[in-house]
């Protein structure tokens, strides 16, 4: 979209926010035209796609893209309320594979004050600052759109109190960690679920190469070559000093078959062959994560910056540990948010 369509939009907003043409909702409630960002990244637009659920589309200039946000308002929206940011697994919501479509996440905030918001985009881009464009995975700068772009449109747009925390899962239990490194004073809580922490020793390099190429995308392309810094300013173990201050929920089960490893599971159905996927593929991810949070936690330990951990005896890489995570999770989050 020109520049010229973004002001249009803004300006299609405010009328719409100004004559309450939502059905009269409270000022808190309406959605704001949010100034444009120092770059030119703006609110495109939104539409009301459910009781409580928004999607926004925010146009990025350092992606040069719109990225859609599946938005859950909180129970009550008549006051400024904290903001969770959610980031999906490996697909990044490119996929069924979502916070969404695997887990009770709408019903569980049903009654909770919390705007809670979720980017679609980024599979297997690690929500990083690509160094260039990749010919597969495109052109990735989300370390720059999550931590700089985003969230004052985000606060604008919800009236939100700015006050935020960030979960992820998987690839983006990795992520989140790195993008609380990057923006120090941006989130107040961390949740990192069965993500591997390490990306510059030659098990997280492995990890990180896994990733990116399943989907064919090149890591040259995303942190450069082997011996590159980016590698290292990138790997929260490494750069775990500057989590100091902020609350982390840290999770990772043993890979070994637990109470979601069951012909009644989640998303299982009865199906034995997913059943064995689960069990096999699932047990062996969950595994290989479970060393690489164990290191994070030994270097948490060494600094003395302090950390909640579930260490479960037994759990794949799957969603109803990832649902039981946030869950666990949110007490934490709650806590945070409100001191």
């Amino acid at each position: 979209m020109s520049a010229i369509g973004h002001c249009r939009t803004l300006v299609v907003v405010a009328v719409v926010a100004a004559s309450s043409v939502f059905g009269g909702v409270a000022s808190a409630d309406a959605w704001r035209a949010a100034p444009a960002s120092a770059d030119g990244s703006v609110l495109d637009h939104v539409d009301e796609v459910g009781d409580r659920q928004l999607n926004m589309y925010v146009y990025s200039a350092a992606m040069e893209k719109v990225v859609l946000l599946e938005v859950i308002r909180p129970a009550d929206p008549s006051v400024p309320r904290p903001t969770l940011y959610l980031l999906n697994g490996a697909g990044g919501g490119e996929d069924t594979a979502t916070w969404q479509a695997k887990t009770d996440v709408v019903d569980f905030f049903a009654h909770e004050n919390v705007n809670v918001v979720i980017p679609v985009g980024g599979a297997y881009s690690y929500y990083t600052d690509w160094q260039r464009s990749d010919p597969v995975l495109g052109l990735n700068k989300w370390t720059t759109f999550l931590t700089e772009e985003l969230p004052p449109i985000v606060d604008a747009t919800l009236g939100t109190t700015g006050v935020n925390a960030i979960a992820g899962l998987s690839m983006s239990g990795t992520s989140v960690l790195s993008l609380a490194q990057a923006a120090p004073t941006l989130y107040r809580a961390v949740g990192a679920f069965s993500g591997c922490a390490e990306t510059s020793t030659p098990p997280g390099r492995d990890y990180v190469n896994f990733v990116v190429g399943f989907r064919g995308g090149d890591v040259a392309n995303m942190w450069g070559p082997p011996d590159s810094p980016d590698w290292v300013a990138n790997d929260p173990v490494v750069n775990a000093e500057k989590l100091r201050g902020v609350d982390l929920y840290i999770t990772n089960g043993t890979g070994l078959p637990g109470p979601h490893e069951t012909l009644a599971g989640p998303d299982v159905d009865g199906d034995v062959g997913v059943l064995a996927n689960q069990v096999i593929v699932g047990g062996v991810i969950e595994a290989g994560t479970n060393q690489c949070t164990h290191r994070l936690a030994d270097r948490l330990g060494e600094l003395g910056i302090p950390a909640t951990y579930d260490f479960r005896p037994t759990g794949t890489h799957s969603w109803g540990y990832w649902q039981d995570d946030l869950h666990n999770f949110w007490p934490m989050i709650a806590g945070s948010l409100t001191r």
